[in-house]
């Protein structure tokens, strides 16, 4: 029983249907999981621990942001348990794949789905092409800051995120003046698809992002392509880097203020 998004996904990835008893609701949400099809194969769970109490799992496989006091009830109750850290990394992905993979007596499906996903990255890393410059944030500020795996994914794209240099380093919000002095030739928005609007979101309605980075210049990309850290990120960072080309195609030209900056 997976009582985490994150966790979900690892037990989706390792275990066939009839082996888990429930994985949080969360997971079957395709803006939040790569492996919200295989989700709606199992039941699903709200992370109470009255749901652990009633499904009687013979493992809980929990995640850094499954309430503490749930974690230490389940314990006191003498129900078997894991904690799966959040993965800022590739290297961290692999080290909580195998984690689960040891708890669930799976380590041959464990290394097969690290060893494709790295067969994967390699690939990516020998088709790089041009750096595509772009700007990430999520409404309340400049994102994916180095050493999270947004950024990560990002590089492994093809994409230069210069909300990590400066001026936009330096930076905690999007600011107008800062987005035109860093010159992105795209913004990327993480945001799911259901995201409601609100008063962070007004920079992006101002005339001059609306101006130079509207239509083909803004590239929304799905929560679930960085948020969780699992084996199939690889093939998130594929169509990524598809969804960049694509839209620095449209673009056709750098902006005109871009002095000295490439596509």
């Amino acid at each position: 029983m997976s009582m985490n998004q994150c966790a979900d996904q690892l037990v989706l990835a390792l275990l066939p249907p009839e082996r888990i008893a429930s994985v949080t609701w969360l997971s079957r949400d395709p803006d939040g999981s790569l492996m919200h099809r295989e989700a709606q194969k199992v039941a699903i769970n709200h992370g109470l621990s009255e749901e652990v109490v009633q499904q009687q799992p013979d493992l809980v496989v929990a995640g850094a942001f499954t309430t503490p006091a749930t974690r230490m009830l389940l314990r006191r109750l003498g129900y078997p348990m894991i904690e799966v850290a959040h993965a800022d990394s590739f290297d961290e992905i692999r080290t909580i794949t195998r984690q689960v993979a040891a708890a669930v007596g799976e380590e041959a499906r464990g290394e097969a789905l690290i060893a494709r996903m790295d067969h994967q990255l390699s690939q990516l890393a020998r088709q790089s092409g041009p750096a595509i410059q772009v700007a990430a944030w999520d409404g309340a500020g400049f994102n994916a800051s180095e050493g999270s795996l947004y950024n990560a994914v990002l590089e492994a794209a093809g994409a230069v995120n210069v909300a990590n240099r400066p001026p936009a380093s330096t930076y905690g919000r999007p600011d107008v003046e800062v987005l035109l002095a860093a010159a992105p030739t795209l913004l990327v928005k993480g945001a799911g698809t259901g995201r409601r609007a609100g008063l962070q979101d007004n920079v992006e309605r101002h005339r001059l992002v609306q101006r130079y980075w509207d239509g083909a210049r803004t590239l929304t990309v799905r929560q679930s392509y960085y948020v969780c850290g699992t084996p199939f990120v690889a093939d998130a960072i594929s169509g990524l880097r598809g969804e960049l080309q694509a839209a620095a195609r449209q673009v056709q030209a750098p902006l005109p203020f871009a002095a000295g900056k490439t596509l």
